[in-house]
């Protein structure tokens, strides 16, 4: 006889009783999304994984240290069967039946009443992907699908219509340091259904080519008046398209406030009325270094790192930067817009009493195709920087950590 196909559907588990039994890999994989689903869960089992004892220390489930007896399956309305004594999972699979308890077993699925689906979350939306015929039954295939599904969610590559009206508004969102690989999923998703993205130079370029045709690409680094008007038209043109009714991004290199005035265009918007979402983004300050093998923070090098802008001189009466301290630090020091200053910073760094051979790496265009480094060391990073020609963008990293390991570029 022909088997049927299970009937999909969704557990409300809120507050219901639901039974583990066994605490090993298994139940540590599906515990925590059981714990999400509000499910009042009582784990019975010997012993557990240290990652399930934790969620018991918790508070977060019951934990009965012992083996399954007959009777733990009373007023469950889910049970996981996760064993390693098959005779003990047979003996809770005739319970739940006898009671009517929906019972998934790890040990056996064509013996349970209940299939865990590969299952996958994006914004809202669950995937949840089970295999029909059970001659051909493959959990790595059904895995692979819901990854692709979910993927494709995720990045915007798989794009379902909205039958309702989108709240129009501004994402600031931090592309990362230049790899379109190294944006957020939400921050991908995001741009896949803007309407008008105003990008920065900085910002993962290649991601643009992707955009559909309907979308307005601004390139913020083209709006006219200078710098500092500059900001202004861009503040300017983030708030007319909002107030169009269109799905702003803007779109950031590194994160949108780690020297990226994510915050001055915030309150600009919020000033305006208009609603904005910050979308976080990996900074260059961590990831360029790491890129090129060169840790921030090392055991028994450096206990901390400092990052610091450098796109004024120490000299310089704007700078609001205190050198002297910094030089006094046994830590790591990361300059970000500091390549043609990078001679002053060095001098009042050995000036305050930094040794001159602190070793420096300066690495162009990091986690891109064109990414290279050059070590020098603070008496010689200026000459490096003219010699090698070293050019913006560049992150300086400066000490001890620079030589843990071997330069995976130059």
């Amino acid at each position: 006889m022909a088997e049927h196909p299970a009937y999909p559907v969704g557990l409300r588990l809120a507050g219901r009783r639901v039974v583990v039994l066994g605490g090993g890999q298994v139940a540590q994989r599906r515990l925590p999304a059981l714990i999400a689903a509000g499910a009042d869960i009582h784990l019975v089992s010997p012993a557990a994984t240290p990652s399930v004892e934790a969620m018991a220390d918790a508070g977060e489930i019951t934990w009965t240290r012992r083996p399954y007896t007959e009777g733990d399956l009373a007023d469950a309305w889910y049970a996981l069967i996760a064993t390693s004594d098959r005779e003990a999972n047979g003996r809770a699979s005739a319970e739940a039946e006898a009671h009517r308890v929906w019972c998934v077993r790890s040990d056996d699925a064509d013996l349970a009443t209940a299939w865990t689906p590969a299952t996958g979350h994006s914004e809202g939306v669950t995937v949840a992907v089970l295999t029909t015929d059970a001659r051909g039954r493959d959990p790595r295939h059904t895995a692979a699908i819901r990854d692709a599904v979910v993927e494709g969610l995720r990045d915007g590559t798989l794009v379902a219509p909205h039958h309702r009206t989108r709240t129009p508004g501004v994402a600031l969102v931090g592309g990362g340091p230049g790899d379109p690989d190294l944006i957020t999923v939400r921050g991908r998703r995001l741009l896949a259904e803007a309407d008008v993205v105003i990008a920065d130079r900085l910002g993962p370029r290649d991601l643009l080519a992707e955009l559909p045709p309907h979308v307005e690409v601004i390139d913020a680094a083209k709006i006219p008046y200078g710098r500092y008007m500059a900001q202004e038209a861009i503040n300017n043109a983030l708030i007319e398209h909002a107030k169009q009714g269109k799905s702003v991004v803007r779109l950031k290199g590194g994160d949108p406030y780690v020297f990226g005035r994510g915050m001055e265009e915030l309150q600009a918007l919020a000033e305006a009325g208009i609603a904005c979402t910050v979308v976080p983004g990996i900074s260059s300050s961590i990831s360029v270094p790491g890129a090129v093998g060169i840790p921030v923070t090392h055991r028994g090098v450096a206990h901390e790192f400092t990052v610091v802008s450098g796109h004024v001189a120490p000299d310089d009466e704007r700078s609001l930067v205190d050198w002297a301290s910094l030089a006094k630090l046994t830590g790591t020091l990361v300059v970000l817009m500091g390549v043609d200053k990078i001679g002053k910073i060095a001098d009042t760094l050995v000036a305050h009493g930094k040794s001159p051979d602190t070793p420096v790496a300066l690495v162009q265009e990091g986690t891109t195709a064109a990414q290279r480094r050059v070590d020098a060391t603070l008496a010689t990073a200026a000459e490096a920087v003219r010699t090698q020609d070293v050019r913006p963008p560049a992150v300086i990293v400066i000490g001890a950590v620079v030589a843990v390991g071997s330069p995976t570029s130059e």
